[in-house]
């Protein structure tokens, strides 16, 4: 099932005091429809959905198919550490008008191989959208491994698996695995190119919310072989996606999406504003790929 290509954006999601600033969402939607992102993933980790209420996750669901249908593919992240939460959760996304559903791994509980493979097929087996499996085990404590990705990409709607391991060995070793079955996707910034290039369909990107036209750029050069352009993009992009990580994403995204004027707010407790210490890299990281800091 081919779902996924080019790139993807891992959304944030912009606060008040309040609650979610869909004034600022909007314009965080346009900008990404304007740098030609294939689609976006909202309420993923980078939206924050572990301190959202349902009732503020829906609102967002709706808000979001509404305002790009026919422009982006909306994909929701509806993983759990609870199967039966997760399978409701993909269910709402379905009527909800998404495209399709990101599901984590069940985090925190650490279950068996066996216990991922049966998490997953009660996922899809809930609904008719394509599934995306989402390994990332420095969050969850959980390691989708290559073995179990060959069985779950079996499933008739796992469509892909989002990787976010760091192991390259391992993604390697999944793909070759899962070759035929599934598609993999890059879920680390850092290691966009050398997915792609070893067969990646896309990349579900962090980085993209401050430069989507930039990653979309990047994503287009590997997948047409031009290496040198992709190179060159992707050693353009590399300080930014440094520092989009030097401390516990998306707290550094959102800071950049403050300085690009969109009004993101800050993350929410407990995860604090980024440090004074890395505000500087992130801001000439910025501007050496010709963004506009404004504040």
């Amino acid at each position: 099932m081919k779902f996924l290509h080019g790139s993807a954006t891992a959304l944030i999601t912009p606060f008040t005091q309040d609650g979610v600033n869909f004034a600022a969402l909007e314009k965080i939607l346009f900008y990404q429809m304007q740098g030609g992102t294939d689609a976006v993933v909202i309420l993923g980790t980078t939206g924050e959905p572990a301190t959202m209420t349902e009732a503020e996750k829906e609102e967002v669901i709706r808000f979001c198919v509404e305002k790009v249908a026919g422009h982006m593919r909306v994909v929701v992240g509806t993983g759990s550490n609870c199967t039966q939460h997760a399978v409701e959760a993909t269910r709402l996304a379905e009527r909800l008008g998404a495209d399709g559903v990101l599901a984590v791994t069940p985090y925190y509980n650490k279950c068996t191989q066996e216990g991922i493979v049966r998490y997953y097929t009660a996922v899809c087996a809930a609904t008719s959208l394509p599934v995306i499996a989402y390994n990332v085990p420095p969050r969850t404590g959980v390691n989708i491994l290559p073995a179990t990705a060959q069985r779950i990409a079996e499933i008739s709607n796992l469509a892909g698996i989002k990787e976010a391991s760091g192991n390259m060995a391992q993604v390697l070793e999944t793909m070759r695995l899962c070759r035929g079955g599934c598609d993999i996707y890059s879920g680390e910034d850092a290691l966009n190119l050398p997915i792609l290039l070893s067969g990646g369909e896309a990349v579900i990107s962090v980085v993209s919310n401050l430069a989507p036209r930039q990653v979309k750029a990047l994503t287009e050069y590997a997948l047409s072989g031009d290496l040198p352009a992709a190179r060159k993009a992707s050693e353009a992009l590399l300080p930014l996606a440094s520092a989009c990580f030097a401390e516990v994403n998306p707290i550094p995204v959102k800071y950049g999406m403050n300085l690009l004027g969109f009004a993101a707010g800050l993350p929410r407790e407990p995860l604090t504003e980024l440090s004074f210490a890395y505000r500087p890299h992130l801001v000439s990281a910025m501007q050496a790929i010709g963004l506009e800091v404004k504040a």
